[in-house]
């Protein structure tokens, strides 16, 4: 089984392809291009560093988010139009549960912080138990001050990594058990995409290419800012 995986959640690109249940290649960038510049590119040249045909591609997995909006929809469309296209089945992964296999350590609460702007992060707390990342609590948006209120008041040993780890200041009173991941840990990677991915088509899974969207949680400030101004055009 080969899977292509597709990571576009935030300012990194990345795309991966698992054979086999090994990574056989990924690409994995951030920098100033935009994801709708990189993407297919990245797409090309993972496939050909992996020594993977088209044909041979059985299934493809995405990033479904929480995380940036424009991103999200790039990636997606990008899935599902290949998805179609190669008569694959798609699978559509939470960004937050990608994240947390990074740290896949028993005992250790995993906290994944996607930037949600305005000094808010999406989150959700993991734990990983008998051989499984679980997830303890349902996806929520919190202020970055909340979240490091709450991680202080647990006992357990506590990883927080994402792109929302560099909001947090320098000079943040972190207890012992808090710990920042490391910055070549905290992005996300299409390798974890691709490792869920394979799971979920294991079992039979697939999504409807139709149907599959992206997991806002908020809207958009495009879409606040238009709502704001037709109230005002009515008034």
């Amino acid at each position: 089984m080969s899977i292509l995986a597709i990571e576009t959640a935030s300012e990194v690109s990345s795309v991966a392809v698992l054979k086999a249940g090994r990574l056989a290649a990924e690409i994995t960038m951030q920098g100033r291009l935009t994801h709708s510049e990189t993407l297919m590119p990245h797409v090309k040249s993972v496939l050909q560093m992996a020594g993977t045909e088209q044909r041979d591609v059985s299934g493809i997995a995405v990033s479904i988010g929480p995380g940036s909006f424009t991103g999200l929809r790039i990636g997606l469309a990008a899935a599902k139009a290949m998805a179609y296209a190669w008569d694959v089945p798609l699978v559509g992964i939470s960004t937050l549960d990608a994240l947390a296999m990074h740290f896949p350590v028993p005992g250790v609460t995993v906290l994944p912080v996607i930037d949600a702007q305005k000094g808010n992060a999406y989150t959700a707390p993991f734990l990983f138990s008998d051989g499984v990342m679980q997830a303890r609590a349902a996806i929520a948006v919190k202020p970055i001050e909340q979240i490091l209120e709450e991680v202080g008041q647990l006992k357990e040993e506590v990883v927080l990594l994402g792109d929302a780890v560099r909001k947090i200041k320098k000079d943040a009173a972190l207890l012992a058990h808090v710990h920042l991941a490391p910055a070549h840990m905290r992005m996300p990677r299409a390798a974890c995409v691709a490792m869920l991915g394979a799971m979920r088509l294991s079992r039979g899974e697939a999504d409807n290419v139709m149907n599959l969207e992206p997991v806002y949680i908020r809207r958009s400030e495009a879409e606040v800012l238009w709502e704001k101004r037709q109230r005002e055009a009515g008034k």
